[in-house]
């Protein structure tokens, strides 16, 4: 029960992380939203992560993973709802914000159990966990386009009974009791961020993680723009980035069992800047979903290491 609250989790976090870009360009036509807006959405839901993922940490060693698990799904739920019955801009940034709240802290929560399920290799259950966000990123634009005929309320209603879903899951699964003390010090802030390879690795997170929520994010208005139709710009994201990050994800846990982490971060790396720079100047639908699935397999072998 707690690996299957452990892939619901991960999988309502999946959605969250395409459902913005989804539905982004729906809700700036029916509001009439300026792209300032349409930007401010994004770092409305951005500061939400940050919140959530930094203060549920101490939450979780306090009072355990569990009541970290039930708030994130809990808050996520709740803003998918105020997201389909929002009227207007500041209710949509609302919304947002409490789902990057409600996202930040889920997804922190269920990596935390990959030791709890799976003690002497969490590594191999972290891999397989995380394909569900590969396949989640991958259903929510593909069902907006086929299922729900890009409708935002339908797919903000499905999101949310799967995020009611995972936390009726997470109350029955038997998570470990908490420690009942936080276990970061802040005193050991200032000697981390001296330390170089600290530095280096959140660095190279930073514009990995960029990179990555600027295409969920944006791709569908950019290809919108060069006069796709919404529909094959939502199946682009689709079948083209999702389904690549969830092939690439695949492919880099055999890959660095034969080739160093090094190696491969440089290659992976080259392969996204120069996919995303094409994709970024094609005009053509079939080029972009081809560019953008070699960007998405190229990402996985970025953050492996």
């Amino acid at each position: 029960m707690l690996i299957t609250a452990a892939i619901l989790a991960i999988f309502v976090y999946g959605i969250i992380a395409a459902m913005l870009g989804t539905i982004l360009p729906d809700i700036s036509q029916r509001f009439s939203l300026s792209p300032k807006q349409n930007g401010n959405i994004a770092l409305f839901q951005a500061l939400g992560l940050m919140i959530g993922s930094f203060f549920v940490g101490p939450l979780m060693d306090i009072y355990g993973k569990q009541v970290g698990m039930l708030a994130g799904l809990g808050l996520v739920a709740l803003a998918l709802l105020m997201l389909r019955g929002a009227g207007g801009y500041q209710p949509v940034v609302v919304a947002m914000l409490l789902l990057g709240i409600g996202g930040g802290i889920v997804v922190t929560a269920a990596n935390t159990l990959n030791a709890d399920i799976k003690p002497d290799n969490p590594a191999v259950i972290s891999n397989w966990l995380n394909l569900f966000f590969g396949l989640g990123g991958l259903v929510t634009p593909l069902i907006s386009a086929k299922l729900f005929q890009q409708k935002p309320r339908s797919l903000a209603l499905f999101a949310a009974v799967l995020a009611i879903l995972g936390l009726l899951a997470s109350v029955v699964a038997p998570f470990k009791p908490a420690s009942g003390k936080v276990s970061f010090q802040f005193s050991a802030v200032g000697s981390l961020l001296t330390d170089p390879r600290l530095l280096t690795l959140a660095f190279l997170l930073f514009l990995y993680v960029a990179c990555e929520v600027g295409v969920w994010n944006w791709l569908v208005r950019h290809l919108v723009a060069h006069g796709v139709p919404e529909g094959k710009a939502l199946t682009i994201l689709s079948l083209g980035f999702a389904l690549g990050l969830l092939v690439g994800r695949v492919a880099a846990a055999n890959i660095l069992t034969q080739v160093d982490g090094k190696t491969v971060l440089i290659g992976a790396s080259a392969l996204m800047a120069v996919t995303t720079y094409f994709m970024l100047n094609s005009n053509s639908p079939g080029i972009a979903q081809a560019l953008v699935f070699l960007a998405g397999l190229a990402m996985p072998g970025r953050c492996r290491r």
